[in-house]
């Protein structure tokens, strides 16, 4: 699978984001089944209600009527370096509301190598009524 153009959305949102307190900047680019790539970068604030990269490129897909999603590409870590960065538990349980058993998620890390997982992979006993 290509995901070039996922890999150059995902670190292009990185640079956008707000990471005044904890210095770890996050970018990610989610692909719906429509073929429409959205971005999302995290945004700490003083307080506790900092938003993850990929919360935020959820409800933008979500708040534009997207419904099925097919991966998400992530990549974070220190203003000059990529680490291994995959979404925190949060997001891993957010994400779990929308998304099936083919949905993959791929972390990006330095020299751009790619680790790929499932939600099962991530999320083994995730919370569902």
């Amino acid at each position: 699978m290509d995901l070039s153009k996922e890999i150059e959305i995902a670190k292009n949102a990185r640079k956008n984001a707000h990471s005044p307190y904890g210095n770890y900047y996050v970018g990610c680019a989610l692909k719906a089944s429509s073929g429409k790539i959205y971005s999302g970068c995290n945004v700490e604030n003083h307080g506790i209600q900092g938003i993850c990269a990929e919360r935020v490129a959820f409800v933008k897909a979500i708040s534009e009527g997207e419904r099925s999603f097919e991966h998400i590409v992530v990549c974070g870590g220190s203003s000059d370096k990529l680490d291994d960065c995959l979404p925190c538990g949060y997001c891993r349980q957010f994400m779990s509301e929308f998304v099936d058993e083919k949905f993959r998620v791929y972390a990006l890390s330095e020299n751009d190598k790619i680790e790929e997982y499932s939600m099962e992979d991530l999320l083994p006993h995730g919370f569902k009524f």
